[in-house]
């Protein structure tokens, strides 16, 4: 089967992919030359009543609880179709930010559903790509042909819905899934036709070996990420500093003079890594972490002596060297970055461990042992009464835990007496637990922020009391909340 693109997007009920769920799901295929094939996918799927969703993605999005319900499908009924027809052989996934969100929600969701989480994206000659910042560095790089927005702010944006409105390209219904798709194909194809030598390079350069080759020369290169500063295009010149972490490669941002940071501890180091909005803070740590399965968009010092991208972008390549020469000149410095990202790491798994998480936010705890691997199938195929009496067979205790939910989610109508009791009993304390701070309280306090104000229209204003309803629906709401 010759390769295919899969165009997809998704409209969910909040903006956790360990919390929230898969609302809608929608995708086209095409081939390599962003011609469509078959027909467009459009899927509704079913909110289980665990879940509150947030009242603002809802308006955004318009889809209520109620809709999922009267016309999508159950999470496995998804996943089987999905799995069918759409995750077919040689399917290269792609997307306007799906690998910092939509793919989470894609993982969380397998996973929930004795699923391997990964496989949908790699085995089989499937892979993935993310258009984001393939049109940020066109933007940066070559952006003759095409017409570029900037924000209400002033500040220059490449947002989904500016970019199809300035360039004239079709995007009705702007925040449905399928909209965004068919927007997503037409932004694809201006890219190519305008600039067909940068889109098949970052096509080449998304897989994690084409990726390594760039970063772990030893020289600069050229590095487009929403963590840089919009005012120069989110794109510097980088190097990469630790050669290797778990996730990818620490890089340094050569536009930033290292000499305040060289004396630093790896203590002082921490304080200074985190991203902050506060202008008075001093300055952060300029290093960033750059991951391999990311799809990031690098590319070789040479492409900024074409046109006047240097210019552009304020790059001052003498300058650079001579702060990629001082990082060189100080291995301590190097050795005290690595140490302070071991401390970050620390802390972060700390703070992650100690946070109330219920098994469905469990996915990155480890991968499963082929045994239980083998038994995912065996699970998703077994009649829903019997599924219980698979629990002893698995091996991960996450799977365990799973096991109940999946069937009460999906096969409700199989549930015993007892197990009808555990599954209330998990829901009441999952949105319930927690007094004033629990799903509920929070989810009752936004709807009234949300209600009191003037500007609603009659759809919105409707779509909030179908919240109401809903919420009405799976749990008692106390009107004193």
């Amino acid at each position: 089967m010759a390769a295919s693109f899969f165009f997809y997007d998704l409209e969910t009920s909040g903006i956790s992919p360990r919390e929230s769920r898969i609302m809608q799901f929608a995708g086209q295929r095409t081939d390599m030359r962003l011609n469509l094939v078959g027909e467009p996918v459009d899927v509704l799927i079913k909110l289980t009543p665990d879940i509150l969703p947030e009242p603002d993605a809802i308006l955004l999005t318009g889809i209520t609880p109620q809709q999922t319900l009267a016309d999508g499908l159950t999470e496995a009924e998804f996943l089987k179709l999905f799995t069918d027809t759409v995750a077919t052989k040689d399917t290269i996934f792609v997307g306007y930010n799906t690998i910092r969100f939509d793919d989470e929600f894609m993982r969380y969701m397998h996973y929930r559903n004795f699923y391997d989480p990964y496989q949908w994206q790699w085995k089989e000659g499937r892979g993935k790509w993310d258009l984001l910042d393939v049109v940020r560095m066109t933007r940066a790089l070559r952006p003759d042909g095409i017409e570029w927005p900037f924000a209400t702010d002033g500040k220059p944006t490449v947002s989904l819905e500016y970019m199809t409105k300035v360039n004239k390209l079709a995007h009705d219904n702007a925040h449905t899934a399928l909209a965004d798709v068919q927007a997503t194909i037409a932004l694809a194809r201006l890219i190519r036709d305008k600039q067909p030598k940068l889109f098949d390079y970052l096509l080449s350069i998304r897989t994690k070996k084409a990726v390594s080759d760039v970063v772990l020369g030893g020289q600069p290169f050229v590095y487009t990420s929403g963590r840089f500063s919009s005012e120069y295009q989110k794109t510097t010149v980088a190097v990469t500093l630790i050669p290797q972490t778990n996730q990818g490669v620490v890089v340094y941002d050569l536009r930033h003079d290292p000499t305040e940071f060289i004396s630093m501890t790896p203590n002082q180091l921490v304080e200074r890594w985190e991203y902050t909005r506060d202008e008075t803070a001093p300055s952060r740590l300029p290093v960033k972490l750059l991951q391999f399965n990311h799809c990031p968009a690098v590319a070789p010092l040479s492409v900024l002596r074409q046109g006047d991208a240097m210019e552009r972008l304020q790059i001052d390549l003498d300058i650079m060297t001579k702060h990629h020469e001082m990082l060189t000149a100080n291995p301590g410095f190097i050795n005290n970055v690595a140490a302070a990202l071991e401390l970050r790491n620390r802390q972060r798994q700390v703070e992650f461990a100690s946070a109330s998480q219920s098994v469905d936010a469990q996915l990155y705890d480890g991968f499963f042992d082929e045994h239980d691997g083998q038994l995912l199938s065996v699970v998703r195929a077994a009649e829903p009464k019997e599924m219980s009496s698979l629990g002893e067979r698995l091996h991960d205790p996450r799977l365990q835990a799973l096991l109940p939910l999946y069937q009460a989610r999906n096969y409700p109508a199989s549930l015993t007496p007892e197990q009808r009791t555990y599954w209330d009993e998990f829901c009441r304390t999952r949105l319930q637990a927690g007094g004033s701070e629990s799903r509920l309280a929070k989810f009752a306090t936004r709807l009234q922020e949300l209600g009191s104000r003037t500007s609603l229209t009659k759809q919105q204003r409707y779509v909030l009391e179908e919240l109401q309803l809903y919420a009405e629906s799976i749990v008692q709401l106390d009107p004193d909340i």
